[in-house]
Order: structure tokens, then sequence, then C-alpha cells
């Protein structure tokens, strides 16, 4: 899907493998700048796209507080998702977080 290759763009001067090599920006424009110079290797592109483990789903009950649930479905409208999509979303990531070792 993604070439291996060298970069062609002669203004990108360095590549990234991981998302932890990305500093802390003071602003916008410093943003801008490290961006404009940096780019991200197919590996890290790859690894960024969601794919989903199946279309198969199961129907699940959880039980939540209802103020819980209101702060939820809250969050999830400020960013413009469905809040059970949200919710699998968040399992997804922290299952990948346990499975490599990061509590």
């Amino acid at each position: 899907m993604f070439s291996q290759t060298k970069n062609h763009n002669p203004k990108i001067v360095r590549t990234i493998n991981s998302w932890d090599e990305v500093p802390a920006f003071q602003n916008a424009s410093e943003e801008m700048e490290y961006w404009s110079k940096t780019g991200l290797s197919a590996s890290l592109i790859q690894s960024a796209i969601f794919t989903p483990e199946g279309t198969d789903s199961t129907t699940i009950t959880l039980r939540m507080d209802p103020r819980m649930l209101a702060r939820v479905k809250r969050l999830a409208r400020q960013r413009y998702l469905n809040y059970q999509s949200m919710i699998k979303q968040w399992i997804a990531e922290r299952m990948e977080k346990e499975l490599r070792g990061e509590y």
C-alpha cells in the first residue's frame, strides 16, 4: 500500500518511525515548522490506519452510572462521534496498551 522507498520530497529532512519522536510544541508556528521538514515512515502511517478486527458484532449489556454515561455522551458529541463507537475505540486503545505491556 505504501512505498518503503526514500522520500522524494526535497523539503523533508527527517523521517520519524515512532510517535514518541514528536516533541511537545510551544505554539502552532513551531509545530508547522517541524512538520514542514519532518515526514512519517511508511510503517508508522500503516500502524495509524484503523483496521477493524471483524465486521461481526456481539451485543453486550454494560451497567453504568447515569452521570458517567451523560459525561461520556457529552464527550462524544464534542468529538462528533457516536458514544458507543467512542467507548469501543477507548477499549481497543487500552487493549493495545495492555498487550504491549504499557499499563
